[in-house]
Parts: structure tokens; C-alpha cells; sequence
């Protein structure tokens, strides 16, 4: 087993770690009535980048978050939060205090019911980081991995924008960094942001051109890229017909993803929701030599809040890339580090992943010790 509490990330550099994206306020009801009938919700910040910034960042690894919100108490929520975590927000943008910042409307479920969302993201502050906001080449100086979302490029869709604000904004990064810093990319696909169509549009050239690190699911990229596994079809796939998936079926599935996008490595992570409450989880990762690691068991996790469980395990996932030696041993610490921070993570209430190195080492340590076996039905 890995010794996280032993790693020394301070090695990486102030900068190892760099990302951008939009930050939203979330409103839960406080009460457990609907959100029509509330009158007392939980205010909570909520967003794929952001929320992976932290986790990185509380195990351990120096992290930069970039976004653009109001000059407003939202904006100052979303900086000071960031800050007490250690994130360095030095290239945050400032937009007026008019402008507003996007929101994310959440209702927990409980079995049968499942839990409800609704965005409302249309023309925010963040929506509108474009070119020549941020100085990508300070901003960038002595990263690392620098990281994405394919929901950034959503936003600009969403709004009925002309222009791809953050895609803008991403193509003079891409410019500005440094020759030895990764490009990282979670797919991240809304269809409540885009459409299929227009989201290959714009995904599809920034993964062959731009990217060495691909996040998915297999959902997204079957539903996408008409691309089944195994026995499973890509509309069995989308339905939620996915059932056990053997490691020559994934092995064959990614392997076709790196060779399409031209990737160094992909990684998976699946889901199996057996309740509201109740889901398993497991994940893996490949890269373009040949080195594949897959979870050694599926994971039962009895949730509190799912919503953030994703990013938590990319922070974990980056971090056993970003600090072992060795492109085997990195994926499998990836792979283990990011299941049990996000199996963590969802025990959770609200989107931020507040979780310690400790916490992940001591959960690393029961598997060991206990095993498992990696069943789905």
C-alpha cells in the first residue's frame, strides 16, 4: 500500500497544480421540504474545477483555481472559501457586482425518488472568462498539470453566446504553458448545457490537439461516440444496462481511446447505483504504453451527497500521478488514492471535498486489510 502521509508534494513546486472553471452558488433545501415550498435553504458552493482545486489542495499538493465572479459578497464567498482551503486564487477575475454568478438549484432524493437539479448558469460572470483576462504566463509558471472541464465550454452554448468565451480563454493557455506541463481534461458532458452535436464540436479537436489526460465515464463516451464494451451496446450503455465489464473489455475500450484522441492515458470511473442511498464504485486507468490498473474491488458507498464524488477522485487520481515515480505504480496510487477520496467525499453533505490526508491513508489501510472482490450484480 501507498504511503501518502509519508509523500513530500512540496517537491512539485508553489504552482504544481492549475485550474479554471465556474464556481456556483447551490441552494438545498434546509428543511427537507421541495425547493417550491422552502422557505430555508443551505447555501454552499458548488463546481467541478473548484472543487477539485481543494481536494488537491488538502492532500497536500500546491493548487491554483482561476475563475471570474462578481465583485460581490458571492465573488468574496468564493475567494475566501478558496483561501482558508490554501488554494491560490492570485488570478481570479473580477467582473461588476451586477453581473451575477451562476447557481445550481438541488434536491436530495431519497428511494424511490431520485435527487433533482436545475442550473441557472445562463450569461454569468464566469461564463464570460475570455481572452486576454488572465496572464496565462504567470499563471502558468512552473505547472505541473493543468486541468479542464468539458462543462467550461458548455457555458458558452447555454448562454447563446457567439463566442466560446473559456475556450478562448483555454486556447492562449494552451499557448503559455510550460513544455513539461500535462493537459488534464474530465469530458464532463451536460446535455443541459449542449447538445450532443455541438458538444463534439468543440470537445472533439481539443482532445486530439490539446490533451494528454482524458477523465470520462463510459456513459459519456458511448452516449457521444457510439462506442459499446464488450456485449454492451452504446444505447445499453446510455439506458443503464451496464452490468460486469471484464478487464480485456475496458482494456480494449480505452486502448481505442487513446489511440482516437492520440491520449497518454485514460481513466474511467464507474458508477453502479443500486438505491439513492446506496452505490458501488470502482474505477481504472490506462495509459498509452500499455499500463493499466483497475480498482481491486468495487466499493460500497452508503451516500450523503454524490454530487462532488467525481472531482474527488480526479484530485486523488492527479495526485498518485503527480507524486509517484513510475508509470505503473503512478497509475495504481492514482486509481487507489482517488477511490478512497471519493468514497470519502460522498459520505459527505455538499459539493466540497473535505477530506484529509489522513482519512484517505486510514481508508487505504482497511481495504488492504479487508479485500474484496470486484463483483457488480
Amino acid at each position: 500500500m501507498f504511503d501518502i502521509l509519508a509523500d513530500t508534494p512540496e517537491a512539485l513546486g508553489a504552482n504544481a497544480f492549475v485550474t479554471f472553471g465556474e464556481v456556483m452558488v447551490r441552494d438545498t433545501p434546509a428543511d427537507g421540504e421541495r425547493l417550491e415550498r422552502t422557505r430555508r435553504v443551505d447555501v454552499s458552493l458548488a463546481g467541478s474545477e473548484y472543487s477539485l482545486a481543494i481536494a488537491l489542495q488538502r492532500l497536500g499538493l500546491s493548487s491554483s483555481f482561476i475563475t471570474r465572479v462578481p465583485d460581490n459578497p458571492y465573488g468574496w464567498q468564493v475567494r475566501d472559501i478558496a483561501r482558508s482551503m490554501g488554494v491560490n486564487t492570485e488570478h481570479f477575475c473580477w467582473a461588476p457586482q451586477t453581473e451575477p454568478i451562476g447557481r445550481f438549484l438541488y434536491e436530495l432524493g431519497r428511494t424511490p425518488r431520485p435527487g433533482a437539479g436545475w442550473y441557472q448558469r445562463m450569461h454569468s460572470a464566469a461564463s464570460k472568462l475570455g481572452a486576454g483576462m488572465v496572464d496565462w504566463e504567470q499563471a502558468l509558471a512552473g505547472c505541473r498539470l493543468f486541468h479542464t472541464s468539458g462543462i467550461s465550454f458548455g457555458l458558452a452554448r447555454h448562454s447563446g453566446y457567439a463566442r466560446n468565451y473559456l475556450l478562448e480563454a483555454f486556447n492562449e493557455a494552451m499557448v503559455a504553458r510550460p513544455t513539461d506541463c500535462l493537459v488534464g481534461l474530465d469530458y464532463n458532458y451536460r446535455s443541459t448545457l449542449w447538445g450532443k452535436q455541438e458538444a463534439l464540436a468543440v470537445m472533439t479537436p481539443i482532445l486530439e490537439e490539446q490533451v494528454d489526460i482524458l477523465i470520462t465515464s463510459i456513459v459519456n463516451i458511448a452516449g457521444l461516440y457510439d462506442i459499446g464494451i464488450g456485449q454492451y451496446s452504446p444505447q445499453a450503455i446510455v439506458n443503464g444496462d451496464l452490468g460486469p465489464v471484464s478487464d480485456d473489455d475496458l482494456q480494449v475500450f480505452m486502448r481505442g481511446l487513446l489511440q482516437r484522441f492520440g491520449l497518454r492515458l485514460v481513466a474511467l470511473t464507474l458508477r453502479y447505483p443500486d438505491s439513492f442511498e446506496q452505490h458501488r464504485w470502482e474505477s481504472a486507468a490506462m495509459d498509452a504504453e500499455g499500463h493499466f490498473y483497475r480498482s481491486p474491488a468495487v466499493r460500497s458507498i452508503t451516500l450523503l451527497d454524490r454530487l462532488g464524488g467525481g472531482d474527488a477522485w480526479n484530485a486523488g487520481f492527479y495526485y498518485g500521478l503527480l507524486t509517484e515515480t513510475g508509470a505503473a505504480a503512478a497509475l495504481q496510487k492514482g486509481v487507489l488514492v482517488g477511490d478512497a477520496a471519493s468514497c470519502l467525499k460522498q459520505t459527505m453533505m455538499f459539493d466540497l471535498p473535505v477530506v484529509t490526508r489522513e482519512e484517505v491513508q486510514a481508508l487505504l489501510a482497511s481495504w488492504e486489510q479487508g479485500g474484496g472482490k470486484r463483483t457488480v450484480r
